[in-house]
């Protein structure tokens, strides 16, 4: 069975829970404010043992310098969805072919404690096609196992001050790779959402 498939099985075999998902960084919202509405690519390799694409970010940018993220950014008047944003976000910034990419589906949005309301888009991408970062935006685009980023075992809950709150937050930790943040909470709800097939 293709991989898109198995992920499309897998995704629509176990409904999500409200009470198991996490909506987002709650405590720092601002009620008045209305949340920007962004989109990420969570883009699946296809091989014997699927991957996901992740990037470093430019150490230079103003926001989140040197995080670990998805492909993905703020959805533009000109987009016509959260998959349209998230295929141009891709290109821009690893040059991946959006006629390459096999979208499964969307899965619940999360909202950060930056303001924006980011839709996850679940797709396959060939695993042997060549990306190139965007150097302003992007400083490395590497690869973690599914099965690892899937594994709970590797979710580890963590807490820090934030603006004289305590936050707590996910960390995964892959190679020299700290996954955390957004990032992390996205992956944590991608394997509480998953019943994955072996």
């Amino acid at each position: 069975m293709r991989l898109a498939e198995r992920l499309r099985r897998a995704l629509a075999s176990r409904p999500a829970h409200a009470t198991t998902l996490l909506p987002g960084d709650h405590a720092f919202f601002d009620p008045a404010q209305v949340p920007s509405a962004a989109a990420v690519l969570v883009a699946v390799t296809e091989r014997a043992e699927p991957g996901v694409l992740l990037t470093r970010r430019n150490a230079n940018l103003r926001r989140h310098a040197g995080q670990i993220a998805f492909p993905g950014g703020r959805i533009d008047p000109g987009d016509a969805d959260a998959v349209d944003a998230a295929l141009r976000e891709a290109e821009e910034e690893i040059a991946l072919p959006r006629h390459l990419v096999d979208v499964v589906g969307t899965v619940e949005r999360y909202r950060t404690v930056t303001g924006y309301e980011v839709t996850p888009v679940i797709a396959v991408i060939p695993g042997d096609v060549p990306l190139v970062p965007a150097e302003a935006e992007v400083e490395a685009v590497f690869e973690v196992p599914l099965d690892f980023l899937l594994d709970e075992r590797n979710h580890v809950k963590k807490h820090a001050l934030y603006q004289g709150h305590e936050r707590h937050y996910y960390e995964i930790m892959w190679k020299e790779y700290r996954i955390w943040g957004a990032t992390a909470a996205m992956l944590v709800n991608l394997s509480r959402r998953m019943a994955w097939p072996n």
